[in-house]
């Protein structure tokens, strides 16, 4: 039997136009959000993320890699990745050359759990570290249950040696070929933990206002800019956000801030969070006055926005002007070959819940199909 021949739409996508991203020239504007995968043994990113990352890789595509430690208290995990050893730097490597192979440009997401992690993971068996010493809740998942121990709050003489730790990553990820790094301000994690209120309770410098509670933030910001340049330099938020009981009594006012706060380094992007993205995980409720619109008009560099987009929406939210770029995870990750499916608006393979945190490096990772006359290149 003879298939279906699918033709690209006649009127080009705004999803589909090219943008130039500072020195980087996109072919279009369909990004691959940072996704934690679990499948780096030991911290150390495997052989298998070659392909992963080469099949979602587009001449002309951007990638953000998936959630990356800083140092060996950053981790909250099991066989999440890490860029402070010279193992896992070069581990990296043939990764990102994949990626550059296919004309790709990605950028290296840098993170600390902060809190969201237990004596276990930690190096002898220490408390993690946070902006508080307030426990998180304990989370159940089917049989699962996720433990977190108590954390230690941070004193304000050690808050430099951990900026110090995300400028060193950033520094390493250079030297594993990335473009830039993203850092990951978003989703209740170590740096969230000192923006929201509900978290941060210090009585320091760096807790109580806003500019207090952001000033954690944007020393990291400055100490990569400072590294390796704000053109290559990104950061994620997630305002509305109460993922992991981080959440803010004034959201807006927190994302205007920050967004505003950010031009004075003249980072490349903000890659802000959906509202209706309440808990990381499932599309929620949020008041319709709520937008990442005020955001979106406060930051003078380029705007990629995250979270429930599908096709149209995200065409819709480019031709707008409400965004530069669209990042997408579930369906990024169960259609490598997403921008082309958008182009000829082929069906979308569903995404396996089940898979995405396994420890396979095949099954609910490099398994997904492409379309038939795309091929898996």
């Amino acid at each position: 039997m003879v298939g279906k021949v699918l033709k690209p739409q006649q009127q080009q996508q705004p999803l589909l136009t090219p943008y130039k991203l500072g020195k980087f020239n996109l072919s279009h504007r369909v990004v691959l959000a940072p996704l934690t995968r679990q499948r780096s043994y030991n911290n150390v990113p495997q052989p298998h993320a070659i392909l992963y990352y080469s099949q979602r890789t587009s001449r002309g595509g951007f990638l953000i890699s998936e959630a990356t430690g800083v140092s060996e208290t950053a981790q909250g995990y099991k066989d999440s990745a890490g860029i402070w050893t010279k193992e896992q730097v070069e581990a990296w490597k043939p990764i990102v050359d994949a990626v550059h192979a296919k004309g790709g440009v990605i950028f290296c997401q840098i993170v600390h759990v902060g809190r969201v992690s237990n004596t276990g993971f930690q190096p002898d068996g220490q408390a993690p570290i946070s902006s508080t010493d307030k426990a998180l809740t304990p989370i159940s998942s089917g049989e699962d249950i996720a433990k977190f121990s108590p954390p230690r709050r941070l004193r304000t003489d050690e808050i430099p040696q951990i900026v110090n730790e995300f400028r060193v990553a950033a520094r390493n990820a250079m030297e594993a070929g990335f473009d830039g790094v993203e850092i990951h301000g978003a989703h209740g994690y170590l740096i969230d933990q000192f923006l929201k209120d509900r978290v941060n309770d210090r009585t320091d410098q760096y807790g109580g206002s806003l500019e207090n509670r952001c000033r954690f933030a944007l020393e990291i910001v400055e100490a990569i800019v400072n590294e390796i340049g704000a053109d290559r330099v990104g950061i994620r938020l997630s305002p509305f956000s109460d993922f992991m009981e981080a959440w803010d009594s004034n959201p807006e006012a927190l994302g205007v801030y920050m967004a505003d706060a950010l031009n004075k380094y003249g980072i490349l992007y903000c890659h802000m969070v959906e509202p209706r993205i309440i808990n990381a995980i499932e599309d929620g409720e949020c008041p319709e006055s709520h937008s990442l619109l005020p955001m979106r008009k406060a930051f003078k560099g380029t705007f990629i926005a995250a979270g429930g987009y599908g096709r149209e929406d995200g065409n819709e939210a480019v031709a707008e002007n409400h965004t530069d770029l669209v990042a997408y995870g579930r369906w990024f990750l169960a259609n490598p070959d997403l921008p082309r499916r958008f182009e000829l608006n082929a069906p979308l393979n569903k995404y396996d819940r089940s898979t995405f945190y396994t420890s396979d490096p095949v099954i609910g990772y490099t398994d997904y199909p492409f379309l038939e006359d795309n091929g898996n290149a």
